[in-house]
């Protein structure tokens, strides 16, 4: 058995409360049925690497799948090793709201906070 794809490790990025219900409604906006959170890294941005948020309906056989509170959040091999113990917040403002990585791996951040060194 393949243990990158099980659901029975404990997961390498946490949501917030307010990520989870924001996730939630967009899976139910959009009527995902299948896959599930897509959060990776990988090169560019100002700082050397870059978050990514999507939602994928493909699971690769190196890919990580942790169920957290219903939602599937698929992160795969090489990003787990940026991401591990990171959690995604969301925080609205007026222009709506946006998702915020907690990463206790980066060693620095860019204003924008959507890149990183490690």
């Amino acid at each position: 058995m393949d243990t990158t794809n099980a659901e029975t490790q404990a997961p390498v990025i946490t949501l917030s409360e307010a990520a989870m219900k924001e996730v939630k409604r967009l899976i139910n906006v959009q009527g995902l049925t299948e896959g599930g959170l897509r959060l990776g890294v990988k090169g560019g941005g100002c700082s050397g690497l870059s978050y990514t948020i999507n939602f994928d309906e493909k699971i690769g056989p190196h890919d990580q799948v942790h169920d957290i509170d219903g939602v599937k959040v698929i992160v795969d091999a090489k990003s787990a090793i940026y991401l591990q113990g990171t959690q995604l917040d969301f925080q609205k403002d007026l222009l709506g709201g946006n998702f915020k990585f907690v990463n206790p791996n980066a060693d620095k951040t860019c204003g924008c906070g959507e890149s990183f060194s490690a």
